[in-house]
């Protein structure tokens, strides 16, 4: 695609990043096809192409207009475009850009502005913990809206407390704790019973990518250098890994190298930090062969990868594969498996009419498999899909975690 940038991004950190990648763009829309907004709305501008044409007149000096916004809005992020692209088109960085340049010439009213900064700055708030288990305790009374959005109270169970030779660091992340605690002492004790000592730093904090997909970039990158400061001590005493149990943060911080690498300061460190991080299903090849033996698996499982697990951090199968060879009976649907569910961090929130329906799209095909639990690898992806089921929606570490048989010194 051929770019004439206007002389205000001509030169700039963004403007050359943003011509660099509409250049690989060569039109031919087979991204319209995995977009799940095309798919429901049926307008070019909302799709993968069309978003690209309005950043790329935005860039060559054109006006943004308020629906230039709302279309650049109602992208879920979700980077199937990027799995399906074949020229290598890096989308999901464009529109970062791009939704930083438009809301920054489009004034957005007022509600929808207080919404937004609702979002950004209270889920990664330290109130947000006291916020949810209050809601816990009156969530019958809730309105649906709200209840969805409010899981019952879950029980973490123990943290284990043995030593081991390996050590991963693990990010908490700042809406986990409060809303699924169990994901993350499930995933310590199945690491544990593979011989690996997790540890918590507790000085990282959000990832990040909540104030920065809000188009609060500044916020989201003073996040992202708080945990590599945090989490820099741990780095240089050789800790082999950076786990992430939830593929939204995973997907982040594998991009802090990316994000920061006009830093000085930071990008060596951001890019190191980029590079240990794994989601946890990185570790299955290592962990089958060390828990072989003491898993009891019996649930049939149907599986939902989240987008940022399949396109954004392009890990397919993997789950699928090493839950199955531990004895599993998992399951992908059959029936559109890249689409997105609708959560997308905030966008359930924001675009609830589209979000809600590609939700119940997702779990009519989930619901083929007959599975007696769905599992899935994100919190956002697990919240959502739950509040449109009766079946049981978890990460599938915990279920792993469940299916383990207990050594008596496992927890000593």
């Amino acid at each position: 695609m051929q770019t004439n940038l206007s002389p205000e991004f001509k030169g700039t950190p963004d403007g050359q990043a943003a011509e660099a990648i509409l250049r690989k763009c060569v039109h031919c829309g087979f991204c319209t096809a995995t977009c799940p907004t095309y798919q429901l709305l049926g307008d070019e501008l909302d799709g993968p192409r069309g978003r690209i044409y309005l950043m790329k007149q935005v860039l060559e000096g054109a006006t943004p207009t308020r629906a230039t916004q709302q279309h650049l809005d109602r992208c879920l992020t979700c980077r199937n475009c990027e799995s399906t692209c074949p020229s290598g088109v890096d989308y999901g960085h464009l529109v970062d850009i791009g939704r930083k340049i438009v809301d920054a010439k489009v004034p957005r009213p007022a509600g929808e502005k207080a919404v937004r900064w609702l979002l950004k700055e209270g889920l990664p708030s330290p109130l947000f913990g006291p916020a949810m288990k209050l809601g816990q305790l009156v969530r019958p009374l809730l309105p649906a809206s709200l209840k969805n959005k409010v899981p019952a109270r879950q029980d973490a169970g123990a943290w284990p407390t043995r030593q081991h030779t390996r050590k991963v660091l693990m990010l908490s992340g700042c809406v986990q704790p409060a809303m699924m605690p169990n994901i993350n002492s499930a995933t310590a004790r199945v690491l544990d019973a593979a011989g690996i000592q997790t540890i918590v730093e507790g000085q990282a904090g959000c990832c990040g990518a909540v104030k920065f997909h809000l188009n609060d970039q500044d916020g989201g990158k003073a996040q992202m250098r708080a945990n590599i400061a945090a989490w820099w001590p741990h780095v240089e005493a050789e800790v082999e890994a950076i786990v992430m149990n939830a593929s939204g943060c995973g997907v982040t911080v594998k991009e802090y190298g990316h994000i920061l690498q006009d830093e000085p300061e930071w990008a060596a460190k951001a890019a190191r930090i980029s590079e240990l991080t794994k989601d946890l299903s990185e570790l299955l090849p290592e962990l089958v062969p060390a828990l072989q033996g003491k898993v009891k698996a019996s649930a049939k499982l149907a599986f939902h990868p989240p987008c940022t697990l399949q396109h954004g951090q392009q890990l397919k199968g993997g789950v699928e594969q090493h839950l199955g060879a531990l004895g599993f009976d998992i399951q992908v649907s059959r029936v559109e498996p890249h689409l997105c569910c609708g959560s997308a961090g905030t966008y359930s929130v924001l675009n609830p009419e589209i979000s809600y329906t590609l939700r119940d799209r997702k779990l009519g095909h989930l619901g083929e498999l007959q599975a007696s639990t769905i599992v899935s690898a994100n919190i956002g992806c697990i919240t959502h899909l739950q509040s449109g089921t009766n079946t049981p929606v978890r990460h599938w570490v915990e279920v792993l975690d469940a299916a383990i048989s207990p050594s008596p010194s496992s927890l000593s």
